[in-house]
């Protein structure tokens, strides 16, 4: 399902990017639009794991760095049954996670500086044991690829914000079509298009991670009393980062006010924790 849902995603990313190369570039907009497209759609597959760890910022760790995590990690996915991740750190005064990679022999998961100190040993196994449950649960390619389709929006309404700073794309007999008020319009709308991509990715997604996280670490209250602690920094201290790959963090790392509040990517926190406690006291 997953499989087919990226092959969806990719699809729509490139009628997007068509779309809005025709609205600011004409015929030729369109041209290199489909060009780019193409690009990205290879870029996200075999390579978006490594643009989304690039895009926060993201240092590998070695066993040296962090015995303790690494310790937590092969525990963990020794109960999940998975090969052992890279692991990554991510500047940040926040505690926070994300899984990326487009399979499980090829995942990574990143950590903010803070998490380590500011979780209890419990609260982190809960962290750890929800992302590797995303890998298990296959949901790590999908979500990684759009960030990448996001980042490309992104980087695409910024190439036409310039150009028609500049005076628009070439001459006005190479844009057939080209429409000013129309390119303005694909300048605004664009990024709620990369909002509206991210939370294709379907919310129920955490709650299944959740679950199956709760179940590999057998400690679902810690990972509740996790969530609520990282909420709790998230609102205080929001990470300066590139918002293309927000949906991937376990909890919103971002303020929540403005347009990010009308497009959630993640369902509510105490929604989240609610499940958890049903959980633990099915498995009591």
């Amino acid at each position: 399902m997953n499989t087919l849902k990226t092959g969806a995603l990719l699809a729509a990313m490139t009628a997007l990017f068509v779309a809005i190369g025709g609205l600011l570039g004409g015929r030729n907009g369109m041209i290199m639009a489909f060009g780019f497209a193409l690009l990205m759609n290879a870029t996200s597959y075999w390579f978006s794991d490594k643009i989304v760890l690039l895009s926060q910022g993201a240092r590998e760790l070695q066993p040296a760095d962090a015995p303790d995590l690494f310790q937590t990690v092969e525990r963990l996915t020794a109960n999940a049954g998975l090969p052992m991740p890279r692991l990554y750190v991510v500047p940040g005064a926040q505690p926070n996670a994300f899984a990326t990679g487009r399979d499980a022999s090829h995942a990574a998961v990143a950590v903010t500086e803070p998490i380590l100190s500011l979780l209890t040993p419990a609260e982190l196994e809960g962290v750890i044991a929800h992302e590797l449950a995303h890998v298990r649960n296959h949901d790590i390619l999908i979500s990684t690829v759009a960030a990448t389709i996001a980042g490309g929006i992104s980087f695409l309404v910024q190439v036409a914000q310039w150009g028609m700073l500049f005076g628009g794309y070439g001459r006005s007999d190479d844009r057939d079509g080209y429409n000013p008020i129309a390119a303005l319009l694909a300048i605004v709308l664009a990024p709620i298009a990369a909002l509206i991509i991210q939370m294709a990715i379907s919310r129920s997604r955490e709650f299944e991670a959740d679950a199956t996280g709760a179940r590999i670490s057998g400690k679902p209250l810690a990972l509740a009393s996790a969530l609520r602690k990282i909420e709790a920094y998230a609102d205080a201290r929001p990470l300066n980062i590139n918002p293309s790959a927000a949906h991937l963090y376990i909890v919103n790392p971002l303020r929540k006010g403005g347009i990010a509040g009308l497009f959630r990517s993640h369902p509510l926190t105490e929604e989240r924790i609610a499940r958890l406690q049903d959980i633990a006291a099915h498995m009591n």
